[in-house]
């Protein structure tokens, strides 16, 4: 068996009704905390307001920072001073993924000091973060990116036209606290979009070269459990029992990323969603099948033995429910499927999005300097990049 290492977050607190522990989780670290929230402001009866008012019960001073769309490195910054100003000395992450990223990278930057910059991948200098970020505590209101889980912040800056990544163990949070009551009223598009996105992390993470035992377990749990439950939560998102298979295949999907890494589709989404204004989730959504594909086809070519191909197939078994299917009617199966989902989600392509044949070659360009590219299962060349770009058009 191969070596491996294995990262995770020291606690998490799963179930219905849990966001009522958040203050006094809270008062653990500390007594003023930066709340970082997305979606719905104050007085809307929503997420927001319901952990504010235990935070405040639990005589916890709290200072709201909203983020509005993924974070850039400007509000990092933005967020960092107020932390400051305010003397923060807990950090809350609250709303879906582009809240809890600003989070993380608000936490690391503020024990380490400096700019995002100084720390991130590809962009940036890659400094190594050194210190424990500041007690922080993730508290996702989506199920998609298993930011509440994962070792690295995505973080933008328009200025060089690429989101990129703050990676390492000192961003865990202390506490994931995941509470599935905190989706209901998460519209169908985001439920859709963050979705995919998690089943996307599921799928490449299990045919990353990174896999190992423990995230092959992991995956194809949450595999599992998205196939089931992703169009049930779309269709009600009331349905209870479907938001909360969502929201644990989110988080084994946060982990298994961490571990294992992930591949072309979440290559390309650090280029396009700097340079477009589409969501993360529908880049996911859209670019699965056909990445899907190219990875087959190339593994194909190479061997008809390849034993990743047995990986494809296991997770067509599993988005079908067919236990039995032969290896590559499985595997062909679930490139099918895949598509099938996000038409049935009503994923847009990515050309309602600006993205135009044009703009393909640069976007390959700017994919292949991204991290994720390199456990893609198999290396892609140009034109098998740009192919899977202009079927997701």
């Amino acid at each position: 068996m191969a070596r491996f290492d294995f990262f995770n977050t020291p606690r998490i607190l799963f179930g219905r009704g849990r966001i009522a522990e958040i203050g006094t989780l809270s008062k653990s670290f500390g007594a003023r905390v930066l709340l970082v929230y997305n979606g719905d402001a104050p007085g809307a009866g929503g997420p927001l307001d319901r952990a504010t008012d235990q935070l405040r019960s639990a005589l916890v001073e709290v200072h709201a920072f909203r983020q509005r769309g993924e974070p850039q490195v400007s509000d990092v910054e933005r967020a960092v001073a107020a932390a400051g100003e305010a003397g923060c000395d807990v950090v809350v992450g609250l709303g879906g993924g582009s809240a809890i990223d600003c989070a993380k990278a608000v936490a690391g930057v503020l024990a380490n000091g400096g700019s995002p910059l100084d720390y991130m991948e590809v962009i940036g200098q890659g400094r190594p973060l050194t210190k424990q970020a500041t007690p922080w505590i993730a508290v996702p209101t989506t199920a998609g990116t298993g930011a509440e889980v994962s070792r690295n912040a995505v973080v933008g800056e328009p200025t060089r036209k690429f989101k990129a990544s703050l990676r390492s163990e000192l961003l865990l949070p202390r506490v994931a606290l995941v509470d599935p009551e905190l989706g209901v009223n998460v519209p169908p598009d985001v439920t859709a979009a963050s979705g995919m996105d998690a089943l996307c992390q599921l799928v490449e993470s299990y045919t990353s070269t990174g896999a190992q035992p423990m995230t092959d377990a992991l995956a194809l749990r949450g595999i599992e459990l998205a196939a089931r439950a992703l169009p049930r939560a779309f269709r009600n998102g009331a349905d209870l029992d479907a938001r909360e298979d969502m929201a644990l295949a989110a988080l084994l999907s946060g982990i298994t990323l961490t571990n294992a890494g992930l591949g072309a589709v979440h290559g390309f989404a650090a280029p396009l969603g700097a340079n477009f204004p589409v969501p993360h989730g529908v880049v996911c959504a859209a670019l699965l099948p056909h990445v899907m594909r190219a990875n087959i086809d190339a593994l194909w070519n190479q061997s008809k033995d390849h034993p990743l191909l047995e990986r494809y197939a296991a997770v067509g078994r599993l988005l079908l429910g067919w236990p039995d299917a032969e290896r590559h009617a499985a595997a062909e199966a679930g490139i099918d499927a895949a598509e099938a989902l996000a038409r049935a989600l009503k994923i847009p392509g990515l050309g309602n999005y600006g993205l135009a044949d044009s703009d393909v070659p640069a976007m390959v360009a700017l994919a292949k300097r991204a991290s994720s590219m390199r456990f893609n299962p198999v290396a892609l060349s140009d034109d098998a990049l740009a192919d899977v770009l202009r079927s997701a058009l």
